[in-house]
């Protein structure tokens, strides 16, 4: 491939996951205001984004299977298309129903974009180096979340909405600089079976991989859907000086997470392994989440800083995903890529209803320092027992019987 169409890949990829992190987010960025505009009771909030989360975990199936069967571009663009329509619609929303449905229906969409882009990139790029392209589309692509915050806290719920759902369909435009993944194309007319979703399961071995693909991302989501999402309700019990918005707290969040996720895919080229950073990561996490819960009477500006660090120290996930697209061959590359984040985003579900379910009895900081241990834990599990796949040759197939 020239040099200059994978760069234009790279460029659409990032972009189109810029505006899937700016609508993944925007619900938490304007959730209080658009739930009191509505008469929707504030209660609702887990629900409303829980459907959203259920939405991707849907739609993360859906897509990935159409990613190896139809491929990896009608993916990229299709997903792009609907979280965008939800989006837009989202701002016409008059109640609790018809929030629900396009929350979910945004969720679907929201599912795709980046199984797809990060697929394409590791089949086009050089072996070597495909780390730098996927460090760029979720670098890039975590500064979605600032824009979100910076617009909802400016223009109003319905006109943030709008924005996000104009973004992306402007991106369509850019459809022309893609180009389908050569790996693909090769294996498009074989025989070999493609998108096999439930042949992940039918092998102990192959299960296994994908699980622990899965678990290794599950504390950034829990930073994210509980100590980030929840950082209004934090700060009242750890005594921040002033009120916390959320808005705010996701901004700096993904700031760190757009640093962290730059700085890990540097470190992962210059130490040669993909594994060694996120264990890394995940030890900085641990000593972060007790900090956290922990270090009382802190002022705005501290908090605010600690939200920077979070999202640093679970800025991996570039690597993260990168991991589980290098760990499957190109039939099946697409459903793993697509399924496993959102597994893991779909994963908010029962982090946040354990953390729910835990607090009335040990208080909020001891249930987000047990549901928050149980998700380092796995992962240490995880990243402990999957394979090194710097630098692997992504050109085979998986043989599925």
């Amino acid at each position: 491939m020239k040099n200059k169409s994978v760069t234009m890949l790279i460029i659409v990829a990032a972009l189109g996951y810029f505006v899937d992190i700016y609508d993944l987010v925007v619900f938490n960025v304007v959730k209080k205001e658009s739930m009191a505009a509505l008469g929707i009771p504030v209660e609702k909030e887990i629900f409303l984004f829980n459907m959203q989360m259920i939405g991707m975990l849907i739609g993360g199936i859906l897509w990935g299977i159409l990613g190896d069967k139809k491929g990896r571009i009608s993916v990229l663009f299709g997903s792009i298309f609907l979280y965008s329509a939800a989006n837009i619609a989202n701002s016409f929303a008059t109640g609790l129903t018809d929030y629900t449905i396009y929350r979910f229906l945004a969720g679907v969409g929201l599912a795709g974009e980046l199984g797809a882009g990060i697929t394409l990139v590791a089949e086009s790029m050089d072996k070597e180096k495909r780390g730098y392209g996927t460090m760029v589309i979720v670098t890039l692509g975590a500064l979605g979340a600032v824009a979100a915050s910076l617009v909802g806290n400016n223009l109003g719920w319905q006109n943030t909405y709008l924005v996000g759902g104009g973004l992306g369909l402007a991106l369509l435009l850019l459809r022309a600089g893609a180009f389908e993944s050569g790996m693909y194309k090769s294996m498009e007319h074989s025989k070999v079976s493609k998108g096999s979703f439930i042949q992940l399961f039918t092998n102990r071995e192959r299960f296994l991989k994908y699980l622990n693909c899965i678990l290794i991302g599950l504390p950034i989501w829990f930073a994210i859907g509980v100590l980030i999402n929840l950082s209004n309700k934090f700060g009242e019990v750890i005594g921040v000086s002033e009120p916390v918005k959320v808005a705010d707290s996701v901004m700096y969040t993904y700031i760190g997470l757009s640093f962290g996720d730059l700085l890990s895919g540097v470190l992962s080229q210059i130490f040669r392994s993909r594994k060694k950073v996120v264990i890394g990561y995940l030890i900085l996490s641990v000593i972060l989440l007790l900090i956290y819960l922990f270090n009382h009477n802190v002022s705005i500006a501290y908090f605010h800083f600690f939200c920077f660090l979070l999202g640093t120290a679970t800025g991996y996930w570039a690597l993260f995903v990168t991991i589980a697209s290098e760990q499957f061959g190109t039939n099946i590359r697409s459903t793993v890529t697509t399924t496993v984040p959102n597994f893991v985003r779909g994963a908010v579900v029962p982090i946040t209803l354990s953390f729910t379910a835990l607090t009335p009895y040990v208080g909020i900081l001891y249930s987000a320092l047990i549901v928050g241990s149980v998700c380092l834990a796995l992962a240490f599990y995880a990243i402990l027992n999957v394979k090194e796949t710097f630098s692997k040759d992504l050109d085979y197939v998986d043989e599925i019987s």
